[in-house]
C-alpha cells in the first residue's frame, strides 16, 4: 500500500518566523552550551579509535543507554535497565518503531482528545483505527478509556499534556496502570519535556509506577538539548526489547556514534543536569513574563493551562473575545505569532471548544523583552478586531 498522507502541521515549517513568534516547543539557540560540546567533540575524536569505521549496536551505543538509564532514576523514579533501552533518531522515530512491532490493520490505538497530530497521523499510516478518549482539566478521563475491546496501545503525554500542559494526577495514572493490566494494552508514555517544572516536583513517570510491565517510555534529547541532534530513545518492556531491535535493525545500522558519545559524557559529567537547571531558572523567568503580562493585558481572570510545566502554556479565550484562528490573523499582521491547534499539530476529535478557542504560546525561545513587547502588540492586534 502506498502512503498517500498528509505532512504533519510541526514538521517542514518553511513559514518566515515572525519577529515575536511564541511557537511552542523551541529551544533558545543563545542558551545552547557550544563551550562545553566543542570540548566534548575534540575529546571523543581524540579516542574515536574503530568507533568511526566500525558499525555499532543497533540498540545503541552502550555508555549512552547507561546514561539514560542512570539519568532517568535520578529524575523520574525509574528502574530502567540499560538492557531495555534502544536509542532512536527521536521521539517520532521511535512511535514508528513501535507501530513496524505492535500496530497493524485494523488495530485499535487509544489517543488522547485533543492530541499530538503527528502521532496520530503516524498510527493510521499503519493502518489503526484510533479510539479517542477527552482530556479534562486533571488530564486524560481514565473512566472513558474503552472496555470490553482489545487495544494495541494507548499513546498518552501525563506530565505535560500536548497541547492543553495540564498534568494527570496519581490516581488516574493508577488507574490507566490497572486498565492497562487489565486489557493487556501497552501504554506509551510520551515524556516530550518532563525535564522542566517550576511550581512542584515532578509526578514519578508512569513507568516508575508499573508493576505489570505494560508501559513503553518514549524520551528525547530535543527538548533538553536541541531537536537538531535528533536522538531520542525508547525504555522497552522486556519482551518487546528484541523485536524492537530487530525491527530496528531492518530499517538503520542505528545512530551516529560521535552524536552518541558527546551525549553520553554530556549526562555522566553532569553537564547536563547543570543545563538543565539554568535553563529550568531561564523558563521559569519567561514563564512568569508571560503569565503576568497576559493578566495585564486582559484581566487577572484569564484562564491558563499548562504553565506549571514544559515550554508552552495553553490560553482558553473567554467568550467576549473572538476565536482563536481569528485572533492569530490579527496578532500576525502584527508581527506576533500566536496558534490555535491546528496550527501547532494538535487534533481534536469533535469537540470544538479547545480547537476553536485555545490558543497556544511558547516563551522558551524569546527573551525577556521579546515577551514583554509581543504580548503588548497581541493587545493591540486584539483591539483591532
Amino acid at each position: 500500500m502506498t502512503f498517500t498522507g498528509r505532512m504533519p502541521a510541526s514538521v517542514g515549517r518553511d513559514r518566515p518566523r515572525l519577529t515575536y513568534d511564541f511557537w511552542y516547543g523551541r529551544l533558545d539557540r543563545r542558551e545552547f552550551p557550544v563551550g562545553t560540546w566543542r570540548r566534548l567533540i575534540l575529546e571523543n575524536f581524540s579516542r574515536a579509535g574503530a568507533n568511526l569505521s566500525d558499525y555499532g549496536h543497533p540498540a545503541g551505543d552502550p555508555e549512552l543507554r547507561a546514561a539514560i538509564a542512570s539519568h532517568l532514576g535520578a529524575t523520574r523514579g525509574m528502574l530502567a535497565n540499560p538492557e531495555r533501552i534502544v536509542i532512536t533518531a527521536g521521539a517520532q522515530d521511535g512511535l514508528s518503531l513501535l507501530c513496524r512491532i505492535l500496530v497493524a490493520g485494523g488495530s485499535r490505538v487509544v489517543v488522547e482528545d485533543p492530541c499530538y497530530d503527528s502521532a496520530a497521523l503516524l498510527f493510521q499510516s499503519h493502518g489503526a483505527t484510533l479510539r479517542p478518549v477527552p482530556i479534562d482539566a486533571e488530564g486524560l478521563v481514565t473512566s472513558a478509556l474503552p472496555a470490553g475491546e482489545e487495544i494495541a496501545l494507548a499513546y498518552v503525554t501525563p506530565s505535560h499534556q500536548f497541547p492543553t500542559g495540564v498534568t494527570l494526577p496519581l490516581d488516574r495514572r493508577l488507574n490507566l496502570l490497572a486498565w492497562a493490566a487489565a486489557t493487556g494494552a501497552y501504554i506509551v508514555e510520551d515524556d516530550y519535556d518532563s525535564d522542566f517544572r517550576y511550581d512542584s516536583p515532578p509526578l514519578t513517570a508512569l513507568s516508575g509506577l508499573d508493576r505489570d510491565q505494560q508501559v513503553i517510555y518514549l524520551g528525547s534529547f530535543s527538548k533538553s538539548i536541541g531537536a537538531g541532534l535528533r536522538l531520542g530513545y525508547l525504555v522497552l518492556p522486556p519482551e518487546l526489547v528484541e523485536p524492537a531491535i530487530a525491527a530496528k535493525s531492518l530499517a538503520s545500522y542505528g545512530q551516529p556514534w560521535l552524536d552518541q558519545a558527546i551525549v553520553a559524557d554530556f549526562l555522566n559529567t553532569g553537564a547536563h543536569r547543570q543545563h538543565l537547571r539554568r535553563m529550568l531558572k531561564t523558563y521559569r523567568v519567561r514563564r512568569d513574563l508571560l503569565v503576568n503580562a497576559l493578566a495585564e493585558m486582559f484581566g487577572p481572570g484569564i484562564r491558563l493551562t499548562g504553565a506549571d510545566a514544559g515550554m508552552h502554556l495553553m490560553w482558553h479565550l473567554p467568550d467576549h473575545l473572538p476565536g482563536a484562528a481569528t485572533v492569530a490573523a490579527a496578532a500576525a499582521r502584527f508581527d506576533v505569532g500566536v496558534y490555535p491547534l491546528p496550527a501547532i499539530g494538535a487534533r481534536s476529535f469533535g469537540r470544538t471548544e479547545d480547537a476553536e478557542r485555545g490558543l497556544i504560546l511558547g516563551y522558551s525561545s524569546l527573551s525577556p523583552k521579546e515577551i514583554t513587547t509581543g504580548i503588548g502588540l497581541l493587545g493591540k492586534a486584539i483591539a483591532t478586531i
